[in-house]
């Protein structure tokens, strides 16, 4: 684990973003944010959507199984020959962003993988509090693996911040459960100690995006006690044990309070018997990869993903098992296509 007695300083193009953002907030109006309008602003593309589509085949609207209702999501399927499928879940603490938002970084995902990927809606807090979108996720991956050769069998699962702890979680619970067998866990900048504090906590508590005070914000919104912060479907490093997990692939940003939770959490893995690696970017911040159209360390931290994906979905292929990969039979198509 480094030392941050000293913590690290944003690079200069994540400073310049950070004050260009900065400068555009104080030239609005100062009015309170409705949680309505706060969605609404953050499930917004850094990129063009027509842009990012033009890289896949396919992209669909549908709809998945949730734990109670059918979600939203959206299908990406590549050109050429499809290996694997993943199930993708968006971050934004559980509260915010969503399919529009991740757009981007699916479709490139799925363009550089050759994995088709599925970005699913989950239920957002405070209206669905813990555990919601955990239930929501895992009855999409048990839909979903009965999908799945239509891709050619391999199942991952993947995710930033939120998205990022909901894909641990599913792989605890797909191990525990007895499957459905994931084939790896791609992970950006997860939360994963709950209340275990980290280094990274006290070094980047204020001034780099994700505060200490809007992690507990985020919180707030969405456990029910403050026992939830140490249930392994929210806090994954708590559960019994980190041996049989699927492959973890941690990419992770250098000023992020959240970073040693990544490091540390792939320290145990590995202790446990299980594979993992990580990844930091120096001078990066929590939620870089939504700036890659800006940010070259978030279109790399995409291709970092995107080539682990694909080893390991081509590892596992099943050659005579794929169809076209374009139309999961019990989807509910919405009518678009890019």
């Amino acid at each position: 684990m480094p030392d941050l007695a000293t913590p690290s300083r944003p690079g200069l193009l994540t400073r310049v973003l950070l004050g260009g953002m900065k400068w555009l907030s104080s030239r609005r109006p100062q009015a309170p944010h409705t949680l309505e309008d706060l969605r609404r602003k953050l499930d917004r593309p850094c990129f063009p959507m027509a842009f990012s589509s033009l890289q896949v085949r396919r992209v669909m609207d549908c709809h998945a199984p949730g734990r109670d209702r059918l979600l939203p999501a959206r299908l990406y399927v590549p050109y050429g020959r499809v290996h694997g499928v993943v199930l993708f879940m968006h971050g934004g603490g559980y509260v915010h962003c969503g399919l529009n938002s991740h757009h981007g970084i699916c479709c490139r995902l799925a363009r550089q993988s050759g994995a088709a990927v599925l970005s699913l809606s989950y239920s957002l807090a405070p209206e669905n509090r813990f555990p919601h979108a955990v239930d929501d996720c895992w009855a999409a991956l048990r839909w979903l693996a009965g999908e799945a050769h239509r891709w050619g069998g391999p199942i991952a699962v993947a995710g930033d911040s939120a998205g990022g702890t909901l894909a641990a979680v599913l792989s605890q619970m797909a191990r525990d459960a007895g499957g459905p067998e994931l084939a790896m866990q791609l992970l950006y900048y997860p939360s994963l100690f709950g209340e275990r504090d980290v280094p990274s906590r006290q070094a980047y508590a204020h001034g780099y995006v994700l505060s200490t005070r809007l992690m507990e914000w985020y919180a707030e919104q969405y456990i029910r006690t403050p026992d939830d912060l140490r249930d392994p479907k929210l806090a994954p490093i708590f559960a019994p044990s980190l041996a049989g997990l699927p492959p973890a692939t941690i990419a992770l940003a250098q000023c992020d309070p959240l970073h040693d939770e990544g490091t540390g959490y792939a320290a145990e893995m590995r202790r446990a018997g299980s594979h993992a690696e990580t990844r930091t970017w120096r001078g990066t911040v929590h939620g870089f990869l939504n700036f890659y159209s800006f940010l070259p360390a978030g279109r790399e931290a995409i291709r970092y993903g995107a080539r682990a994906l694909r080893r390991t979905l081509r590892d596992k292929d099943v050659p005579n098992g794929a169809g076209d990969g374009t139309s999961p039979a019990t989807a509910s198509p919405s009518g678009r296509s890019g």
